[in-house]
């Protein structure tokens, strides 16, 4: 018999693995992204009810105080304080209204009251209000007894911001109350920074679009629906490239589409050790790029680098892996690039777990589960079902994420966890 020589088969890492060595940790990758992220420099004025999660480009000093004047914060009457009884009872003739909008022009002369509306100018001579439930009005007179205090019921002129107090910092991520904010100052605009523009497309002959009749072997593209839903919450202008065949040609085509009118392009599926991998092909001719194994589950395999003048982002195919990575490194690495100063998310929160969390030593995981307050208003997270990579269905009844460190096992039912909540990003 010939002796023959085994040979040994080389083993890429793979998911299952329990050695970790080599695997970048949650924290390591995502700061490698963030220290390459350069925010954009273009700045427009957009008038204010359009810049509604937008970024701020440059800080917002109040050109006025406010409010404006002194002005009462009640249905009431203005007097001096000089005029409220320490005991017993005093009567006060009214002399006239102020009203919101209407002001009493007269001085206020002691002994007299001035009947005023919420939100109207005090009047000269006084600097407090008494609650119109607290009077007793008999014809042009009211009655008022002790325990009143000199101010009270009254706002002051630059109470909430007085005139070149900093209001607004550049890099805010504008929301609803600084539109109130920003219209109470007077402002007809702000400057905000030009919107990213992100494109992205999926890879795979098994995929299909919505609509299209299945065959053998075949499924429907969800990450470009869970990628659009994701990016509009960022509020950046969004292309969306389709499904690219898995040909050279084709993924050659789209990235040279990409470089010409996106920011940011983000891929799923396609980048992995397999042979038709056209994707980490084409990023190898045309750019720079890393390509990463991640100690983390769902997740692990991340591309991330720079073609032309656009940010790569490789997400995994997995529609749960997609959205575990874009949240946890796309989406701030997006924010930064938009120009927001706050663009990790810092909220984490303690609870208990209702239900018992399998886990191995070795990867950082991110469980679905559902966050909510139990019968004594305890914060309490429940798991939202199987946590498989590609069951969706537990992302989407979920509302946070059990943040379970490489090294955690087994977690009983009744122990504290971390969570990071998560609704506001989908």
């Amino acid at each position: 018999h010939n002796t023959m020589t085994r040979k040994t088969v080389q083993q890429e890492p793979s998911c299952t693995d329990l050695d970790q060595s080599g695997l970048l940790s949650v924290a390591q990758a995502r700061q490698k992204i963030l220290d390459e992220m350069i925010p954009v420099g273009s700045t427009e004025e957009r008038p204010i009810r359009q810049t509604l999660g937008r970024i701020l480009a440059g800080d917002i000093v109040s050109p006025i105080d406010v409010p404006p004047y002194t002005n009462s914060a009640m249905d009431g009457y203005a007097i001096h304080s000089a005029g409220l009884p320490q005991s017993d009872n005093a009567t006060l003739r009214v002399a006239g209204t102020s009203w919101a909008g209407k002001p009493f022009t007269e001085k206020v002369m002691p002994g007299t009251a001035v009947r005023i509306m919420t939100g109207a100018v005090m009047p000269e001579g006084t600097d407090t209000v008494i609650m119109q439930e607290h009077v007793e009005l008999c014809d042009d007179s009211i009655t008022i007894g002790a325990g009143h205090h000199s101010g009270q019921n009254v706002r002051a002129a630059g109470e909430d911001l007085q005139a070149g107090q900093p209001v607004l910092t550049k890099g805010r991520w504008i929301n609803t109350a600084d539109l109130g904010l920003l219209a109470s100052l007077g402002l007809v605009q702000a400057p905000v920074y030009r919107r990213l523009k992100v494109a992205f497309f999926s890879t795979g002959d098994e995929l299909r679009a919505v609509g299209e009749p299945l065959e053998p072997g075949q499924i429907y593209d969800s990450n470009r629906y869970t990628l659009y839903g994701m990016l509009t919450k960022l509020n950046v202008d969004i292309v969306d490239m389709g499904v690219v065949r898995d040909t050279r040609e084709a993924v050659a085509s789209a990235f040279h589409e990409a470089a010409e009118q996106a920011d940011v392009l983000i891929t799923t599926g396609g980048v992995s050790v397999g042979d038709a991998d056209y994707v980490t092909e084409t990023l190898k001719k045309l750019g720079t790029t890393s390509f990463w194994k991640i100690a983390m589950k769902p997740g692990r395999p991340l591309a991330f680098g720079q073609f032309s003048n656009t940010i790569f982002f490789g997400l995994p195919g997995n529609p749960v892996s997609t959205m575990v990575t874009f949240i946890q490194f796309v989406r701030p690495a997006l924010l930064k690039m938009a120009g927001a100063s706050d663009y990790l998310n810092t909220l984490r929160l303690k609870a208990c777990t209702q239900t018992p969390l399998r886990k191995r030593p070795g990867r950082a995981e991110f469980q679905r589960a559902t966050l909510e307050n139990d019968a004594s208003g305890r914060l309490c997270v429940t798991s939202s079902g199987a946590q498989g990579s590609g069951i969706l269905r537990s992302m989407s009844h979920a509302n946070c994420f059990i943040l379970l460190p490489a090294e955690q096992g087994d977690v009983a039912a009744g122990e504290e966890v971390e969570v990071q909540p998560f609704r506001d990003y989908l």
